[in-house]
Order: C-alpha cells, then sequence, then structure tokens
C-alpha cells in the first residue's frame, strides 16, 4: 500500500520519536528480558520468557508500522498554506447553527488527531464537510444524532 499519509511536521515529529524509543530504549529492554527469562531454565513452562517473546512481537510489529507510516508521510506544513479557504493543517473555527456552541479544530492526519487537544482527522466527518470552505459558510455534517449545521467563523494557522 503507498498510500501517502498526510501528517503535519509535529506528527511527523512524534511518530520518529515514537520509532526512536521502540529502537533504543523497548527493543533493548526486550531483549535483555528474554535473554534473562532464559537464563531461568525448561522454556516450556517459562510465562517470563513467554511473555517477552510476545511483546517483542508487538515491538517489532509497531516498528515496521512505524516505518511504514513515515515512508509514506506527506508533511504538510501549515505554516505555507493560504488561509482562504479550509484545508489540511489548518485551525478552523465553527457555530454549531442549533445551539451557538463555538468550536475550533485542527485538521490533522490520522495518528495526530485528538478530539480532546482540539484536532480531527482529515477523514472525519467534519473535516471531510470543511475541506475547500470558506469563511461564512455553512456545512452541514451527519451525525449518529442527525445533520449538525455549523457555520465557518475563522480559518487560521495554528499558532497565529
Amino acid at each position: 500500500m503507498n498510500t501517502k499519509v498526510p501528517m503535519t511536521p509535529e506528527g511527523h515529529k512524534q511518530l520518529q520519536m515514537q520509532l526512536k524509543n521502540l529502537k533504543t530504549v523497548e527493543r533493548p529492554k526486550n531483549v535483555r528480558d528474554i535473554a534473562e527469562a532464559r537464563a531461568h531454565g525448561d522454556l516450556s513452562e517459562n510465562a517470563e520468557y513467554h511473555a517477552a517473546k510476545e511483546r517483542q512481537g508487538f515491538i517489532e510489529g509497531k516498528i515496521a508500522e512505524l516505518n511504514s507510516k513515515l515512508a509514506r508521510a506527506e508533511v504538510i506544513d501549515p505554516a505555507k498554506i493560504k488561509t482562504d479557504r479550509v484545508s489540511f493543517g489548518l485551525q478552523v473555527t465553527l457555530v454549531n447553527l442549533a445551539t451557538e456552541e463555538e468550536v475550533t479544530y485542527q485538521i490533522v492526519g490520522e495518528d495526530e488527531a485528538d478530539i480532546k487537544s482540539g484536532k480531527i482527522s482529515v477523514f472525519s466527518p467534519v473535516a471531510r464537510a470543511m475541506i475547500g470552505k470558506e469563511v461564512g459558510d455553512e456545512i452541514e455534517v451527519r451525525a449518529p444524532g442527525g445533520i449538525i449545521g455549523y457555520e465557518i467563523l475563522d480559518i487560521q494557522c495554528p499558532g497565529s
């Protein structure tokens, strides 16, 4: 699968840090755990050994996953994007037309999404409805409770 994975520079850096931690901290610790468990003798009934080997599989799988994502990463710097239309990486303030509640979201890659931090995936229904729209445009988002209408109040680069 060669599909590009959009992410912000911050998200790219976080994945690189996770990968470095797995390779330089978690993997060596796991190798020591396996060696220590192996020293306890009979491996057929050695729960520590089997747990360490299972952990090794998890670590190696995660390393492969992160390597793949980083290889396919399309790093998009929000600072270089025009703010006249909603686009990946930008921060958008919306008002719910029914409740008049304002919310602000940054559109980020899947691995960066964290609703508590106001970061939503570019593939989420809200982000998909906003992409390409301008300040003053109204959007409709299909939610489990029905259709929710929003108006776009502001589009800006995060941190500005």
